[in-house]
């Protein structure tokens, strides 16, 4: 087994913590923050073969490997500036990523263990495969009990979810609804149905196996424990993407690996999301707001956890290297651009492209911007939604808010705008994002695609902020205010609204 590594390399003189020997064959990685607490010993032992950054004491880098067999496995180990990255070879999976007991927070910890290479093709496949009429007589035959019950759905809701699928065109989509007819595989479900209807799995002769896979793995990497930032959020993204996508002057200019790219942007956008901002990260200390120095430390994460599915799961090994290295390029340039910090940036530009009419969809650096615009929008779309999926979705990001708010009240540290759930309501938080963040970029949308869903999401917009300042009498003053002033109003939205700038003083 070859293991590559890419990390800020650290000293290795400092002695081996008792907890880290027991372990066999594991990569785990633990926060210098007495937020994070320390992992359960009992799920430590558990793991094989070692390697464990625990940065308590900020400097220490603990390796150690053992045997997972009785035949020794002699790997190697490059330390350099970057990510995590894994080579297998045959007979050796890393298994799924574990979560941090006390956040929620992926340490995106990878195991290697030893099966027979004959035993893990027909796991996986029976795994990957939702035939679930096939699954289901096999083990009945076998006189085994149900081992995954909660993926086995009987032919009503499977026949309700297709029938939703006809219309996932259809800007009324109720992604919430979907999500419980396919059990809670709603990006797996979404994401294969729009490949599919692109002709892209053909275009691209995408092995069957490989992309069920990597789809799975993609909604594994979500947490389903964050409020908002899970994969019912990735699949809403991706459907409203597919909209976009669909748009007249989209349509008619974009290639089929544009749409691949935007697909796979929008499913992967927010991939292995802690449930916590980049403020709060770099103030705790956080080994990936070090990692990715404090800038675009979400966006820089998501894009690498990405990359690093798709190479797990081989899923382009069909295609040359170039055209592999570029598709990955082009992905983080797209989930990079989802950077609230940079809003005013991407804006500005767009704006000036808009007001100079010379934006040209012949040229391959003009459509992937419309593609970075396009993935803004769809990230933040919730509140162009009918009202009754956009207050679903303000009350679930506000709660996540209140969320962080509420552990940083905790543990004593400087509360986050917007996450101090005494001094916010969900109606204020809403009306200062439509005012500041959403109506600036989706009038200038409106501009760009003239249609009727752009139209239709300017009248949610209008009508769901008319509901939220209802509620709120208080702060339909202040937004009028706001918008009296549009130049001043766009000058710090996204770090005031948002709290996601990319650095804290």
């Amino acid at each position: 087994m070859e293991l590559c590594y890419q990390l800020p390399v650290l000293p290795l003189d400092r002695p081996v913590p008792k907890h880290v020997l027991s372990r066999r064959g594991a990569i785990s990685f633990s926060s210098s923050s007495s937020l994070f607490g320390a992992p359960d010993p009992r799920q430590l032992s558990q793991r094989r073969g070692a390697i464990s950054y625990d940065s308590s004491d900020q400097t220490a880098l603990y390796i150690r490997m053992l045997a997972v067999t009785n035949k020794t496995i002699k790997p190697s180990f490059v330390f350099t500036p970057g990510d995590v990255r894994v080579r297998s070879q045959v007979g050796f999976e890393p298994e799924r990523r574990g979560s941090h007991p006390y956040l929620g927070v992926d340490f995106r910890t990878l195991h290697s263990r030893a099966e027979s290479a004959g035993s893990i093709p027909a796991r996986r496949i029976r795994r990957l495969f939702s035939f679930q009429r096939h699954l289901l007589s096999s083990r009945l035959l076998r006189g085994a009990p149900h081992l995954n019950p909660l993926h086995i759905l009987d032919e009503d809701y499977c026949g309700q979810a297709k029938c939703m699928l006809e219309k996932v065109g259809s800007w009324n989509f109720d992604i919430f609804l979907f999500d419980r007819l396919t059990n809670g595989n709603s990006l797996v479900f979404l994401t294969f149905n729009l490949l599919n209807q692109y002709g892209l799995i053909e275009l691209f002769q995408l092995d069957m196996v490989k992309l069920r896979r990597f789809l799975v793995l993609v909604q594994e990497d979500y947490h389903n424990q964050n409020p908002y930032h899970n994969a019912v959020h990735a699949a809403d993204v991706t459907q409203a993407m597919h909209c976009y996508l669909r748009e007249p002057k989209l349509a008619q200019s974009l290639t089929s690996f544009d749409i691949l790219l935007g697909l796979l942007a929008a499913a992967t956008h927010d991939l292995d999301h802690p449930g916590v901002n980049q403020p709060f990260l770099i103030k705790t200390n956080h080994y990936l707001a070090a990692l990715y120095r404090n800038t675009s430390v979400l966006e820089n994460h998501h894009w690498r956890s990405a990359v690093g599915l798709l190479r797990e799961t081989e899923l382009f090994s069909n295609l040359p290297a170039e055209d592999s290295l570029s598709i990955e390029r082009q992905l983080g340039s797209l989930i990079l651009a989802t950077d609230i910090s940079r809003q005013n940036e991407y804006l500005s530009r767009f704006r000036t492209h808009l007001d100079e009419n010379d934006l040209c969809l012949g040229n391959a650096s003009h459509r992937h911007f419309v593609l970075q615009m396009a993935l803004k929008c769809a990230d933040i779309c919730n509140p162009c939604r009918p009202w009754e999926l956009s207050k679903q979705w303000s009350e679930k990001v506000t709660e996540e808010f209140f969320h962080q708010g509420d552990i940083e009240k905790k543990h004593k540290l400087e509360i986050s705008p917007l996450c101090d759930s005494e001094a916010n309501t969900i109606a204020s938080v809403q009306i200062g994002f439509m005012t500041y963040v959403v109506e600036p970029l989706f009038a200038e949308w409106a501009r760009f695609s003239d249609t009727r869903l752009s139209q239709t999401m300017l009248g949610h917009l209008g009508l769901n902020k008319a509901s939220w300042s209802a509620m709120e009498p208080e702060a339909s003053g202040s937004s009028e205010e706001g918008e009296s002033e549009p130049g001043r109003a766009t000058e710090e939205p996204s770090s005031r609204v948002l709290s996601q700038g990319s650095q804290e003083s």
